[in-house]
């Protein structure tokens, strides 16, 4: 199994190849980093924002149309909303495979911050491989350090680690190990 992360051209360049090893570390699977091929949907002006659901049925159908067996993470620099919550920094479809992270709350610039690549970087790792975690089958943690512990605010998600926490481990463990033909 590999892991597809399509960056969109309006997300941060230069930033690609780092948070694709990275998150690939944390992980534990290969990833192959390349250029969105899927156009960004759901916009709602009013909102100014992209509906994650939209964007996820429409990055659903690539994935089907393309015949995509292994996950696909999607990084755009869109703020992302989810009905019955105002924003968030990212959203996974664990029965189709896909997920998408924005870059747009994740920048120091957007909390009037001094714009630093590291930390973007940071939370972008930390964002996607939470998001593959649910493409893998994890659920969220009560563990504030725990990768799949879910954070309402960038505090929050500054405070985890890049790591699961010994029982996510365990069960990713056992969701990735192949099973072995009984003869």
């Amino acid at each position: 199994m590999r892991l597809h992360i399509f960056w969109d051209q309006l997300s941060p360049e230069g930033l690609q190849l780092p948070a694709g090893r990275m998150i690939s570390a944390v992980t534990g699977l290969p990833a192959d980093v390349v250029d969105n091929p899927v156009r960004i949907m759901g916009f709602e002006n009013s909102r100014k924002q992209i509906d994650a659901q939209v964007q996820l049925d429409y990055l659903a159908a690539y994935k089907h149309q393309h015949r995509i067996a292994d996950p696909i993470l999607l990084v755009v620099s869109q703020d992302l909303f989810n009905r019955g919550h105002s924003t968030l920094f990212g959203l996974a479809r664990e029965s189709a495979g896909v997920a998408a992270v924005s870059t747009a709350r994740l920048a120091n610039e957007y909390y009037g911050l001094e714009a630093s690549d590291d930390a973007l970087i940071d939370r972008i790792v930390t964002e996607g491989a939470h998001e593959v975690g649910h493409l893998l089958g994890l659920p969220h943690c009560t563990n504030r350090e725990c990768i799949m512990f879910c954070p309402d605010t960038l505090d929050e998600l500054n405070g985890k680690k890049k790591r699961f926490c010994d029982a996510c481990h365990k069960q990713l463990e056992q969701k990735l190990i192949p099973e072995i033909d009984q003869i």
